[in-house]
């Protein structure tokens, strides 16, 4: 008996065990200190709002409600239940509840990305990876639907890729995520590409006159997955949003996060660029399958900076395998799994970091939150107003019907497009032309914009307000 009790006193620390858990706690605790920056997307503010109409009527709207420019058009809110959960996180537990709701979420999808890439690499190697993946992420860390389905989407691709590791048939217990994926954000059509690399690989390991066998093994797997992904309200429709924003076309290069990477400056991703492609010229060998997915997940990085999620996420998945073959993966005693100790130890601090950050006060950045503009210019009562792109998620949050906001599905290329380049004065009589078209009664600008020194010299406007986020100006027949 006094044998067995030094052995066990004397066994290592579960490093494998434990490192998904201090990754986890540690990047949970991290977001919360830094609260108000997952704030910092207007697109918070309409989320809560539009989580709060559908909460309050029922039901989903079937047209827009929010603006004047659009009101009535069609729209498919395709992130509703996102939004439900956000206005029911904000409506129990305010700004502070929001963020630790979107924090536990990308932190929980971190931990899932250590345990998996565990199963191939060391503790060391895989921590690295992970460092490199946060660092990628960590501009598109905000409260926003996106976040919510980081978890899924680790747990999806993981599950794939280990088919792909073994050998072994589809995973049909990964189908029932799919439902909530689809329902949370309009990036399912991602979860269904990533099965073509699963079943092209798996024809690859068999000779050719196994490939029907093959296919008949991955066909009902990937008809339930588009069958799961099809279970929305408005049935296979938020399928087709990804190429809905991708149809915005020249307009998506207003729009920051769907810009090109930015190589004019030395940043994060071209150093962790750089960094990757040295270690893969270290003797590492990519099957094909995998080199294909590598590059065209590094394709959509680099055609569109919110797609550097993927990469961050997706790619060390793919490559954990093939590094885990040529760098050693890892040891006996990193196999261990958590022990009831550490599990309730790590619940514990959970809690704890969670009723910390719930006791602090945390509000949206006020770059985005033009609140005093608003109130101290009336414009509640002015009339269609002209606003900031960056104004929008506000004002909806706020009841005050918006020009334009975050919703480029519903705006389209063209109106985008008009917009930004009447704001810029590109085309001055268009901008003039605008103010018309729609009656503006109030415009409510950043104050950098260039159409806020237009505004300035018309006679028949005048400015009203201004601060360091907004300036507004109205129409002197408007004014009372």
């Amino acid at each position: 008996m006094t044998d067995q009790v030094a052995h066990s006193a004397v066994q290592p620390f579960p490093a494998r065990a434990a490192l998904p858990w201090a990754v986890g706690l540690g990047l949970y605790a991290v977001l919360l200190v830094a609260g108000p920056r997952l704030l910092g997307d207007p697109d918070s503010y309409s989320h809560v709002e539009i989580g709060r109409w559908i909460i309050a009527h029922g039901s989903l709207p079937a047209s827009d409600p929010f603006s004047f420019s659009k009101h009535g058009a069609p729209w498919v809110p395709f992130e509703w239940l996102s939004e439900v959960i956000y206005a029911a996180v904000y409506a129990l537990a305010g700004w502070p509840g929001v963020v630790a709701i979107a924090a536990a979420a990308i932190a929980l999808a971190f931990a899932l990305l250590t345990f998996f890439l565990l199963r191939s690499l060391s503790p060391s190697l895989t921590l690295l990876m992970v460092i490199a993946a946060i660092i990628l992420v960590a501009p598109h860390m905000l409260a926003r639907p996106h976040v919510l389905v980081l978890p899924l989407m680790v747990i999806w691709a993981a599950a794939l890729v280990r088919c792909m590791d073994r050998g072994t048939p589809p995973p049909y217990w990964a189908l029932p995520p799919l439902v909530l994926w689809t329902n949370l954000h309009g990036s399912v059509v991602l979860a269904l590409g990533l099965i073509g690399p699963a079943v092209l690989e798996a024809l690859l390991r068999e000779p050719r006159s196994e490939w029907p066998r093959v296919l008949l093994r991955w066909l009902p797997f990937s008809a339930l997955a588009l069958a799961a992904s099809c279970l929305t309200p408005h049935g296979p429709e938020p399928l087709l949003m990804p190429l809905t924003t991708l149809g915005l076309g020249p307009a998506l290069a207003w729009i920051s996060e769907w810009r090109p990477q930015d190589f004019g400056r030395i940043g994060g991703f071209e150093l962790l660029l750089l960094g990757g492609i040295f270690a893969l010229t270290r003797g590492v060998t990519l099957p094909v399958v995998r080199a294909l997915v590598l590059i065209g997940l590094l394709h959509f990085a680099l055609a569109q900076m919110r797609n550097a999620d993927l990469l961050a996420l997706l790619a060390p998945l793919y490559l954990a395998a093939p590094l885990g073959r040529t760098l050693g993966g890892p040891v006996a005693e990193d196999a261990a799994a958590p022990s009831r100790g550490l599990k309730l130890a790590g619940l514990g601090a959970l809690i704890a970091i969670s009723a910390v950050a719930l006791a602090r006060e945390v509000r949206p950045a006020p770059s985005i939150t033009p609140q005093a503009a608003v109130a101290q210019a009336g414009l509640a009562k002015a009339g269609p107003v002209l606003n900031d792109y960056g104004f929008g998620g506000y004002l909806i949050f706020a009841g005050i019907p918006t020009f334009i906001d975050g919703r480029g599905e519903l705006y389209g290329g063209p109106f985008i497009d008009r917009y930004n380049r009447a704001l810029a004065l590109i085309d001055l009589g268009d901008f003039l032309k605008l103010l018309d078209d729609y009656s503006i009664g109030a415009t409510l600008l950043a104050p950098s914009t260039p159409a806020v020194a237009m505004l300035d010299r018309l006679p028949q406007w005048q400015r009203v307000y201004s601060d360091d986020v907004a300036v507004v100006h109205k129409r002197r027949d408007q004014q009372r």
